[in-house]
């Protein structure tokens, strides 16, 4: 008989759907029909490729409103906040479809005797593992730009959100892409190793925790096969003396709980210098003091449920723990009565290295409030981390925070007086035990391609 997996409302905790999961074989025979249709694929011209990836965001954008609804019935997330990913996906799509013809154009160089060409070409299947924070926008950062660069796609997305990858798979092919040039697998996690050993999956794509990426990670070596990591964070926000203080309040607070705090990028730490801090703080705690978690379908809800009962139960851990050994909790902190897995909005301080609040990444509002001299320790507390995903200064002199960014921040991504995430034409991707690799910005079409030198001699 086979395996079953049923999706669960994290505002109530009702039953949505139940699917049945591919055995062994079944997962199988997709890779090879995978393969199969890249043999053809790759074949394709850019522009039919561009074609299909337009018309993709297209009904991406029709159907906005239905998949918004879907992503906060699994997951959870604001039904305000939805319709951004869809329209960022859609986005991608154009970008992706836009810029491929130069990312992936035939390059010029010199040769004594003669000259040189270097090309970009698919290498066949390439494997995501992806997660439920962001049900659409993690698929299509990955597999948009692999479909463009002429490879196929298979999809192992976070069993949470399987009615999300049903639905982009079917959307991929109404616009017109190929069968099996992406397949959505539902198979559980002890079935991926037997994929990235198959002869067929040529590349890794893992968006997920430190421990997932260092397994993925280490297979993918193991088979001799190229692995991208987007991996945690713990985000530092610095706030110097000279910022504008009531910018880097709002600015904090909406990046601390935007998709209920459960997104890599958000900010988590909140270095503030001492000149400022007292007046960062009482606002800061002001602010989160006012946020409360609610009905995820209510457009003015802003803070929704953890997307699942242990992760909710990990993040209350992870509080109680830092609490234990000596952290402030200003407010929030506990486990609310009722139905669904909702958390508070709360702010510790008083944190020291050691403090899982210090140390790890909190997925869900829970802000970290540090204490610094200067400047100088703002800095080498923000950098005092495993992680190096995003982070954040405010400061009114640009010139001073840019040095800073580009020269001392070791990260990935740095906002400067303000909160982005993800954009289309800029890469995305950490260091450290945030990951490697780079999606964006034209680098992801060419993380898995052939890089290819060819000479003609004269």
């Amino acid at each position: 008989m086979a395996k079953t997996y049923q999706t669960i409302n994290p505002a109530n905790g009702e039953t949505l759907a139940t699917y049945e999961m591919l055995s062994d074989e079944q997962a199988l025979q997709a890779l090879k029909d995978s393969h199969q249709a890249f043999l053809e694929w790759r074949k394709t011209s850019l522009e039919e490729r561009g074609n299909i990836l337009r018309e993709i965001a297209k009904r991406l954008r029709a159907s906005k409103d239905e998949y918004v609804a879907l992503m906060t019935r699994e997951m959870g997330k604001p039904i305000s906040q939805g319709g951004d990913e869809i329209e960022l996906c859609a986005a991608i799509c154009e970008y992706s479809a836009d810029r491929a013809p130069e990312e992936l154009a035939d390059e010029e160089r010199e040769l004594e005797g003669g000259r040189a060409l270097v090309s970009y070409q698919p290498i066949g299947v390439i494997l995501g593992i992806q997660p439920w924070n962001f049900p659409f926008y993690q698929v299509i950062r990955y597999s948009i730009a692999n479909i463009m660069a002429g490879n196929t796609v298979l999809l192992k997305h976070a069993p949470n959100v399987w009615g999300s990858a049903v639905e982009i798979e079917k959307v991929f092919l109404e616009a017109g892409l190929p069968e099996n040039v992406f397949r959505n697998l539902l198979i559980d996690a002890d079935q991926v190793n037997q994929l990235i050993e198959h002869e067929h999956v040529r590349g890794v794509t893992l968006t997920g925790s430190p421990r997932a990426g260092s397994a993925v990670g280490a297979k993918a070596g193991e088979c001799l096969k190229k692995s991208v990591l987007e991996l945690g964070s713990n985000d530092a926000y610095l706030v110097l003396d000279d910022a504008d203080i009531d910018l880097a309040v709002e600015t904090c607070t909406q990046a601390r709980i935007f998709n209920n705090g459960q997104t890599c990028v958000a900010a988590k730490r909140f270095i503030v210098v001492d000149s400022v801090y007292q007046q960062f703080r009482d606002k800061f705690v002001e602010k989160m003091r006012q946020i409360e978690y609610g009905d995820p379908t209510d457009e003015n809800t802003m803070l929704g449920p953890i997307a699942r009962d242990d992760l909710r139960d990990t993040l209350h851990d992870l509080v109680k723990r830092s609490v234990d050994a000596g952290a402030t909790c200003v407010f929030g902190g506990e486990i609310p009565d009722g139905p669904g897995y909702f958390y508070p909005s709360t702010v510790l301080e008083d944190l020291k290295p050691g403090m899982p609040a210090y140390d790890e990444e909190l997925f869900g509002p829970v802000a970290s409030l540090i204490r610094v001299k200067d400047e100088d320790e703002a800095i080498r507390v923000a950098n005092d981390s495993r992680y190096g995903l995003g982070g954040g200064i405010f400061s009114k002199d640009e010139k001073r925070a840019i040095d800073i960014a580009r020269n001392l921040f070791d990260t990935g991504m740095v906002n400067i007086n303000g909160y982005r995430i993800a954009q289309p034409q800029l890469p995305f991707g950490g260091v450290k035990d945030s990951g490697y690799g780079r999606e964006h910005g034209g680098f992801g079409m060419k993380e898995f391609v052939n890089v290819k030198s060819i000479m003609i001699v004269e």
